[in-house]
């Protein structure tokens, strides 16, 4: 049978892919080496987190299933941050590694144009320089118009232990030992790069009375933007908080030539992620640290895994053990399952257009792990959008492409294709420069007319998006009208607040611009009849407008030089006086315009100019 999209791995980036593009009526093959690691969560299975939650929601508003599938199956959830501002507030679930998988393949089940087969990919089919299928290990081809690679970390994937290198994926499968090979052949360039995983403890061996209890918050929360929560607050796992020490320090010391980072192995390639290190690297770089944080995290309702998150390592298991038993309440800890690290290659995402179709082959794109990122958010946002730009070039119509002012995903993608990446790149909200304006809060707002115009989002959806674009305005509207009048009742308020009494009326809206007051306060003096999402966003709008309004016009300065095209056929070997290094950097990223141009590392302000010079005196000259 013929396909008109093949989505190759199940893991989240493929699951977003398969999802987007069976939803909006294409045939879709969704095609996995293994069928139980559908959604699979070889790590922490937990979703969202700094950054990443916000992600989360931008996935629903744009019409995914991350998010719902996480509010059904997670064990906690608590929004971080919390007592900061509402431009790094995120949402963080603990999620169950048996329910989320279960959840997400009955998700894939119910759509009609979905098969979903059980093979391993060895090579591309291409002709001209453009994909029309895929050939399975068995020499089967199946054929069709776009193809989505979403391997994770399966290609020629090595697990490190010590001084033992092992080729095998996560589980001890097999891994594609033949695909990357065949993309090299293809003309482009294969990275290696590493992360790793720590142990997994049985709960029943842990003496919890050493550590500190972390809960879920005692708020209702939801990912999605649809469907109200549907658990108990009361029916929350815990997660629990301990220590490093210097024991535990003394022995990785002791020990570092037997890790397979620090003289284990002497033939590593990969690089590994900066932002979440083993613990033999926190021990090292942070050497002036007498202990580092860990928690410790249940993986399922089902069986008594406990995750040890930030005790990552590829110590052999005799060292794994002393470090384990050298902890605060894990003195008896019995593991069963040890750290390790695994090696694996991927493309170097800068041969990405935007759309996350490659530039080198035409109809071929790629997501997940496999463009150099870390992380089942960064993986699942990365197939939306791949399933998405694939059904719409079917349709013979544009690829939707988010701006770095629009929303998180537009950043990690953006900063994939432009900067390139040195280690597994994972999302921050300090890499987001419009982060007030890319809150977790108002994803929707943002981005779910976009979803509507591809086809993820229904009427229905749209309808309760406009409907709380009306209330937000209304709120606003009853907030300027309605003042706070100086009388004796009025000031016992706030003075009961330890709040500065005003000198005159003041309305609403003048009122949650100070520090000291928000709408609980507000509403001791007058009734507030709107829902609390919609007092939230206005009392956010209000209290922090000048910075939005900031932040609005110079995001409207960068849409200005997004306008300034660079023609594809620009040859940059014909511009004089442009530096060496930016030439390379040009010609290898070729950015489409003049703002990804400025975001190019090695790229300078005065080779933008000689750019821009050329561009608009002798660009038309040379043609």
């Amino acid at each position: 049978m013929n396909y008109e999209i093949i989505v190759v791995g199940g893991g989240h980036a493929g699951c977003e892919a398969a999802y987007a593009s069976a939803k909006k009526g294409h045939s879709t093959l969704l095609i996995t080496s293994n069928l139980k690691n559908i959604a699979d969560m070889p790590c922490n299975p937990h979703i969202g987190g700094s950054a990443k939650g916000i992600v989360v929601r931008e996935i629903d508003a744009l019409g995914g299933v991350m998010g719902k599938v996480a509010d059904k199956t997670h064990l906690q959830i608590k929004m971080l941050n919390s007592a900061k501002g509402p431009a790094v507030q995120a949402l963080r679930a603990q999620g169950d590694k048996i329910a989320y998988p279960k959840e997400m393949l009955k998700t894939l089940n119910s759509l009609d144009t979905l098969t979903i087969k059980e093979g391993m990919v060895e090579d591309l089919i291409i002709n001209n320089n453009k994909v029309e299928g895929i050939v399975l290990e068995n020499g089967e081809k199946i054929i069709s118009q776009k193809v989505i690679l979403t391997t994770g970390t399966y290609l020629k994937a090595d697990i490190l232990v010590g001084n033992t290198r092992t080729r095998k994926g996560p589980h001890g499968e097999k891994p594609s030992n033949y695909l990357s090979d065949n993309l090299k052949k293809y003309g482009f360039r294969i990275i290696r790069l590493k992360t790793g995983t720590p142990q997994r403890i049985d709960r029943k061996s842990i003496d919890f009375s050493k550590t500190k209890i972390e809960p879920g918050d005692d708020k209702l929360l939801t990912f999605n933007f649809d469907f109200p929560a549907t658990y108990k607050i009361e029916d929350q796992e815990p997660c629990y908080l301990t220590y490093t020490n210097e024991e535990t320090h003394k022995i990785i010391r002791e020990n570092l030539n037997k890790s397979s980072m620090y003289g284990g192995l002497d033939d590593i390639e990969g690089i590994g992620p900066r932002y979440c290190p083993s613990i033999e690297d926190k021990v090292v770089r942070f050497s002036d640290k007498k202990r580092h944080q860990l928690f410790l995290e249940p993986e399922s309702r089902y069986y008594d895994d406990i995750y040890v998150q930030g005790f990552s390592t590829s110590m052999p298991p005799e060292i794994q053990e002393k470090m384990v038993h050298s902890l605060p309440g894990l003195e008896h800890a019995k593991i069963l399952k040890y750290g390790y690290a695994i090696e694996y290659d991927a493309i170097y995402p800068t041969q990405l257009n935007a759309s996350l179709e490659t530039k080198i082959i035409s109809g071929l794109y790629t997501a997940g792990q496999i463009n150099g990122t870390s992380g089942y958010e960064e993986a699942a946002c990365q197939g939306l959008m791949a399933g998405i730009n694939a059904s719409l070039s079917i349709e013979g119509k544009e690829p939707l492409v988010l701006k770095r002012n629009e929303a998180y995903i537009g950043v990690l993608i953006d900063d994939l294709i432009t900067k390139g990446i040195r280690d597994p790149y994972r999302l921050l909200s300090s890499r987001a420069e419009f982060r007030l304006i890319l809150r977790s809060d108002n994803a929707d707002l943002r981005l779910r007319k976009y979803g509507y115009e591809i086809g993820l989002i229904d009427k229905k959806q749209l309808e309760r998006l406009i409907e709380k674009e009306q209330k937000i305005n209304e709120l606003k509207e009853f907030m300027n009208n309605n003042k706070i009048k100086i009388k004796d009742d009025t000031k016992e308020i706030f003075k009961k607040n330890n709040i500065d009494i005003p000198n005159m009326t003041l309305s609403l809206k003048q009122l949650i611009k100070r520090p000291q007051i928000n709408m609980k306060l507000l509403e001791q003096f007058i009734e507030i009849p709107f829902d609390e999402e919609i007092k939230e966003q206005v009392e956010i709008n209000y209290k922090y407008e000048g910075y939005i309004k900031k932040s609005i016009v110079e995001a409207e300065k960068l849409l200005k030089l997004e306008k300034k095209q660079i023609p594809d056929d620009i040859d940059y070997d014909k511009i004089k006086n442009i530096a060496s290094e930016a030439r390379q950097k040009l010609k290898e990223v070729k950015p489409k315009t003049i703002a990804q141009a400025i975001r190019i590392s090695g790229v300078n302000p005065s080779d933008i100019s000689v750019l821009s010079v050329y561009l608009k005196k002798e660009y038309n000259n040379h043609e």
